[in-house]
Parts: structure tokens; C-alpha cells; sequence
């Protein structure tokens, strides 16, 4: 992972320009750099470059164009497109930066690639910290990230359940969090049946990890992250095309392991957290959970298979039934969950559901502030019905065609004590195509922006108790 160079003048300098400004700054520049800017072309479009030569012909200055103040939609990861259209070299963010943060941020993240099969195919440039941002906070948040990304980069055949718990434990270790994993059989008896149910037809057998960290005084916060390694779809198998991208499945456990990596390098003394993360492979076998078959869950609640496809929500309800005994102050889950909110929303935008309006103007809020965004969508009362069960307490699918991110995030509920301390994000957690900052590939959506919500609120906390 990229991490920032200790600044020096003697780095190239980049200056960010817009159309509007352009005309300006060029006065500011050597007659020879304007000079030779015109006649590139260069006039501030949104995401051009020039990299003009001094005199000696070495880089004398980057000109990067950037959305003007006032434009309907500025991008905070339009600076990562440097990290891939410069060349290798040591550089300085100078003039016309309005985030140097957010700038530095999206130029690391835009360097990052996955390597673990293939080494990169040209070295990247490297960037000076700003010296009027929080350089620590900028490389723990770029590496939580890109941990995140090689997880649900990482195809099934080396990140199975096995792997993906291990690499849950490796991160524990790393901030001194304890840890335990409960595996196989052992998942009966100690109560998680639905987990067991899901995972029981593969040949790595399903668990639970179970991460704590911080002073149990703190205030208590809970992700809960989905950890289906590849979903096969079990018994109601998906098609071939729909397989492609299922080792990104386990994207929510992904997203709960970045965030916790942020969080456990940045609130030790001001946070009580835990991770519960349900680890399976959804596969198909003699012992594989058939339609129309009732399991029990850890809340006491039958709940009848009427899709298998629909295992997510499965191993969710157990851990997050084993979240609410602890009644956290806060209570997140993360899942790539429904296809029915990414055909709502697009894989840029996640959906979120919560039971509590100012928790939901906070997200869209810390969402909006730092670039990450979200929206929400309804807890809609009338859809709830929907999933009772003639046989059981509940099924696991509506029998509709329509809302299926509502009526997934409505079972998700039934497992929930206080829905009102609850949020709970049905994401993506790929990009299709590569853009500034978001190369193409595995990606951790709302962690950043969850992060500092956690934080101040934690804060807020602390001084009142």
C-alpha cells in the first residue's frame, strides 16, 4: 500500500486550476510555462493535466484541472487520477487545493492495485504529505481501505472461510483486540443455528468471529459484516453470470474489517468495539439447506428457507440476534445483501435502512461531508407482512417481485432489539469501471464516512458520562 513522502520543496508542485480561474493563474506563471501550456491546449478541463518542463527540461509544475467552486457535483477523488496519469516521480499538492485531505486521500487510493497475482505494470508517482493535514490519519484510513479492497479482490479459491477468518484474527492481533472463532458443529451448540444451516454444505466448514476492542466503560459500538466467501446460490443456483462477482459476497465483512481498522488505530481509550463476522460459503452439496426447509434461529424465531439464494440475511439474523444481548449504543451491519437496491441506486450509491431519523440525517450528513455517499430507503411498514411464515414465525424472501431491499432490511429487523440504535447497509462493494480514486475492482463503500461519525460520537460520549 502507497503511504505519503515527508514533504519537501524540492518535490513538483501541482496546482489545481478550473476554467474559470485558469485565465488567472496563468499570469502567475513563467512566460515560458504559460507559453507552453497554450499551446497544449490547456485550458482547466475537468480532469486534464500538463506537466510542464522548466528550463533544464526536468518538471518545473503540474497544472491539474479541477471542477470550479460552484459546479453542481465536485468530485473529492478527482486528484486520484493523478496517481495513474503521471509519471513516476515525487510530487506536491501547491496552489488552488481546497482539501489537501481529501486530495492527498483520493491520490493514494488511486494508486492502489492488486497485486497478489500479477505484479503492477509501471511504478506509481509518490506524493509529499500536505503539511496542513492529519498525515496519520490520511495513510491509516488509505491501508484500512486497501486491506479492505484485497479481501473482496481475492477470489474464493484463496479466501475461503478459513482465510477470511484468519485475516479477521491477523487484524485483532495487530491492535491487540481479542479474538475467538466459533466453527462447524460448535456453531450448534453454542446457538447459531441459521449460520450452520448456510454454511454447513461446504467443504470449509461455516463460523463466527467475534472481535472485541477498547474499555468496556466506553461506548459500545457493533458491526456486524456478511461474510459469504462465494454464493453459489445453494440449491436455487444462480446462473453462470450471475457467479462472476460472487467472491465479492463477503464484501460487508470486508467493510466491517476496514472500519474497525480505522476505528481500533484512532479511538483506543474512547470506544468499546465489537465485530461479529458470520463466515460461510453457500455451496452446493448432499448436505446443502433446501427450499421449504424451517430452521431455528438464536432468537427463538423459526424462519422457513423460501429462497437459498437469500443465505445473507440468514447469517446476519444469527449475529446480529447474538449483537442486540449486549445492547450496544450503536449497531451496524454491512452486507452486499440485494441485487433490488443496486438496480434502485446504481453500485455508487448504497442503500441504508435505520429506525431513527436523526441517526439517518447523520449518516446522509457525514455521508455527504466527506464524499461517501449514501441514501436511504424505508422501513415500509406495509411490506412487513410479507414475510410471515404459515409454518414458521417467518420466511426468508417475500413472494413479491418488487422491494426487495426493503423486505430484506424488514427481516434483518425481526433480529433486532432496539431498531432505533440500529443501521443497517445493503452495498455494492465492487466499481464496475475504474474512476478517480476508485480503480476498477473491490471496493469499501461508507467506512470512511461511518468512521467519523462513530468517533464523534464517541466523543460526545465520553464527556457526558
Amino acid at each position: 500500500m502507497s503511504r505519503l513522502e515527508d514533504w519537501t520543496a524540492q518535490a513538483t508542485p501541482i496546482d489545481f486550476v478550473d476554467k474559470e480561474s485558469w485565465p488567472v493563474v496563468a499570469e502567475t506563471l513563467s512566460p515560458a510555462i504559460a507559453a507552453f501550456a497554450r499551446a497544449c491546449g490547456f485550458d482547466g478541463k475537468v480532469g486534464a493535466h500538463l506537466l510542464a518542463p522548466g528550463p533544464d527540461g526536468a518538471p518545473a509544475v503540474v497544472l491539474f484541472g479541477v471542477e470550479a467552486a460552484g459546479a453542481r457535483h465536485r468530485d473529492p477523488f478527482l486528484p486520484g487520477k493523478l496517481a495513474t496519469s503521471l509519471p513516476p516521480g515525487l510530487y506536491r499538492l501547491r496552489e488552488g487545493v481546497s482539501d489537501s485531505y481529501s486530495a492527498a486521500l483520493a491520490f493514494l487510493l488511486g494508486g492502489y492495485s492488486f497485486s497478489r497475482y500479477v505484479a503492477p505494470k509501471k511504478e506509481r508517482p509518490r506524493l509529499c504529505a500536505p503539511q496542513d493535514a492529519d498525515r496519520a490519519r490520511i495513510e491509516r484510513v488509505a491501508a484500512a481501505l486497501s486491506l479492505g479492497r484485497d479481501l473482496v479482490n481475492t477470489p474464493a479459491n484463496d479466501l475461503g472461510p478459513e482465510a477470511l477468518a484468519e485475516a479477521a484474527l491477523a487484524l485483532a492481533a495487530r491492535h491487540g483486540a481479542q479474538a475467538r472463532v466459533i466453527a462447524g458443529d460448535a456453531l450448534l451448540s453454542e446457538n447459531f443455528p441459521l449460520v450452520h444451516a448456510v454454511g454447513r454444505a461446504a467443504a470449509q466448514a461455516p463460523r463466527l468471529v467475534d472481535i472485541s476492542f477498547g474499555p468496556e466503560e466506553a461506548m459500545k459500538v457493533t458491526l456486524v459484516g456478511k461474510g459469504v466467501c462465494f454464493d453459489s446460490g445453494g440449491l436455487d443456483i444462480k446462473p453462470s453470470s450471475a457467479m462472476l462477482l460472487m467472491k465479492k459476497d463477503m464484501g460487508g465483512a470486508a467493510t466491517a474489517l476496514a472500519l474497525a481498522d480505522i476505528l481500533m488505530g484512532s479511538s483506543a481509550r474512547l470506544l468499546r468495539l465489537r465485530v461479529l463476522l458470520p463466515i460461510v460459503e453457500n455451496a452446493i452439496s448432499a448436505d446443502a439447506m433446501r427450499p421449504g426447509d424451517i430452521y431455528p434461529s438464536r432468537k427463538g424465531l423459526s424462519v422457513e428457507i423460501g429462497n437459498t439464494d437469500a443465505e445473507g440475511r440468514l447469517v446476519l439474523a444469527d449475529a446480529l440476534a447474538l449483537a442486540c444481548e449486549e445492547e450496544p449504543d450503536l449497531l451496524i451491519d454491512f452486507a452486499t445483501l440485494t441485487g433490488a437496491a443496486r438496480v434502485a441506486l446504481g453500485p455508487e450509491l448504497p442503500a441504508f435502512y435505520t429506525g431513527d431519523d436523526s441517526l439517518a440525517l447523520e449518516i446522509e450528513t457525514y455521508g455527504r461531508k466527506l464524499g461517501d455517499p449514501v441514501w436511504r430507503l424505508p422501513l415500509w411498514e406495509p411490506y412487513d407482512a410479507q414475510l410471515e411464515g404459515k409454518a414458521s414465525n417467518i420466511v426468508n424472501v417475500s413472494s413479491s417481485a418488487h422491494a426487495g431491499s426493503i423486505t430484506a432490511a424488514l427481516f434483518l429487523r425481526r433480529f433486532v432489539t432496539k431498531p432505533e440504535k440500529w443501521a443497517h447497509f445493503d452495498l455494492f462493494a465492487w466499481n464496475p469501471s475504474a474512476k478517480p480514486g476508485r480503480p476498477e475492482g473491490g471496493e469499501i463503500q461508507t467506512a470512511r464516512l461511518l468512521a467519523e461519525l462513530i468517533e464523534e460520537r464517541a466523543a460526545r460520549w465520553s464527556v457526558k458520562a
